[in-house]
């Protein structure tokens, strides 16, 4: 499978944004492979919303999964993984709790390996499907919408030699940096989990590059299966990073209210906070009572009043 044009990739990219945001009775047909768990939650809402645009959306996933189930929104394709319900189910708490409470490095990462070991295998599951390959062979999608956490939708949308979108709040490993060439400089941004600002001093950047490093290195066992079956699969030598960097348009979960500075590229959009939730105008009654109560500095419980 021979890999898109720089230039071709420009051009696309400017195409499935026009293919998002369009708003025409007659929509195209994107295809979406999502990530299980939390993951979908988020672009499970923007599915939907591409759907009340028009678009007809075809969703792929494995028929055990623990939120991604059938709708009316789209069309659901699943097939067959070697796992059950039970375990992924005890691999995502397990993940949750470690992810959340302190543990030795070498157990949070034989957790996190069981869990990209199931995905991995989910990818082969998928790729093999020789049936359900044909029918998305077939099927003349116009993009690939996919939550690039794991890389098998990037995989399927190579083989289908057609644009993807990735919907991501950011990358193990700043794998996204890498993608997009963005600067990543371990100096001024600080890396994930390690409470560091932007303002850092000599100590905490060259712990920040430690971060790096091990982060970098870690990485290279989870995702190294990848390379394989991107050269089985796509019979080309690639590597994750050089299929990542394929992707026509970043939708970032990211928002500079919230976050550090970064650099960015120009086939990257921010659209942090697009999946929250949206509360309803306080009335005037409301207003009215409880802003004297804030400015004399009395808490206040708000389901006292009208909303």
């Amino acid at each position: 499978m021979v890999s898109l044009h720089p230039g071709f990739r420009f051009l696309t990219s400017w195409a499935v944004i026009f293919l998002l945001l369009r708003n025409f009775s007659e929509g195209g047909k994107l295809l979406v492979i999502p990530i299980d768990g939390s993951h979908w939650l988020s672009m499970r809402l923007v599915v939907e919303q591409l759907r009340h645009r028009g678009h007809e959306i075809v969703v792929v996933a494995p028929e055990i999964n623990l939120r991604i189930g059938a709708s009316t929104h789209y069309t659901m394709k699943t097939y067959s993984v070697p796992y059950t319900r039970e375990f992924v189910e005890a691999e995502f708490k397990k993940l949750g709790y470690k992810s959340f409470t302190p543990q030795p490095f070498m157990e949070k990462f034989s957790k996190i390996r069981n869990l990209t070991t199931m995905f991995f295998d989910s990818c082969k599951r998928l790729l093999s499907n020789k049936e359900l390959m044909k029918y998305l062979e077939e099927s003349m999608f116009d993009g690939v919408f996919m939550d690039p956490f794991f890389p098998c939708g990037q995989i399927v949308a190579e083989h289908l030699s057609i644009p993807s979108v990735y919907l991501v709040r950011g990358l193990p490993c700043s794998l996204d940096f890498h993608a997009t060439l963005c600067p990543n400089p371990p100096s001024y941004i600080p890396r994930f989990f390690t409470r560091y600002t932007d303002r850092m001093g000599f100590f905490q950047r060259l712990g920040n590059l430690l971060v790096s490093l091990s982060s970098t290195l870690t990485c290279s066992f989870l995702y190294s299966p990848y390379d394989q079956l991107i050269k089985e699969f796509l019979q080309q030598e690639a590597t994750l990073i050089e299929l990542l960097s394929h992707a026509s348009v970043w939708l970032m979960k990211y928002d500079f209210v919230f976050e550090y500075p970064r650099p960015l590229m120009p086939n990257m959009a921010l659209i942090g906070g697009i999946t929250c939730t949206r509360e309803k105008q306080l009335s005037k009654v409301s207003y009215l009572l409880i802003f004297p109560l804030v400015s004399c500095g009395c808490t206040v419980c708000l389901h006292h009043f009208p909303r």
